[in-house]
C-alpha cells in the first residue's frame, strides 16, 4: 500500500468536500469537523459523481438521486444500497495523503 499525496489540509475547509484522483482513480476528501475522511467518487447507485453534491453532516448526498453516504464508514441508504469504498488517509505536515 502507497501514500498519495492529494492537498493541502487548508484545501479541505471543514464541512466542504475536494474531488482529487490518486492512482487514476476519484477519491472524494470530506472534511467533518476538522477531521478529513476520503470516499470513492463514485455513486454506488447510477455512477455518478458524488463531488457535485452536498456535504450534510457526515454524509454526501448525490445529486441525481439523492441517495446519501456516511463518508466515514461508505455505508448508503436508499436507493443505494451498496457502500462507497472508504480510504485510509494519513495528515503530515498539513498535507493530506490517500493510501491505497
Amino acid at each position: 500500500m502507497a501514500a498519495h499525496r492529494v492537498a493541502a489540509v487548508a484545501d479541505v475547509a471543514p464541512g466542504t468536500t475536494l474531488s482529487v484522483e490518486v492512482a487514476g482513480a476519484g477519491v472524494l476528501l470530506c472534511n467533518v469537523d476538522g477531521t478529513i475522511y476520503a470516499i470513492e467518487d463514485v455513486c454506488t447507485h447510477d455512477g455518478g459523481p458524488l463531488d457535485q453534491g452536498e456535504l450534510e453532516g457526515a454524509c454526501v448526498v448525490c445529486p441525481r438521486h439523492g441517495a446519501t453516504f456516511d463518508v466515514r464508514s461508505g455505508d448508503a441508504t436508499m436507493p443505494a444500497v451498496m457502500p462507497v469504498a472508504t480510504f485510509p488517509i494519513e495528515i503530515r505536515d498539513g498535507d493530506v495523503y490517500v493510501v491505497l
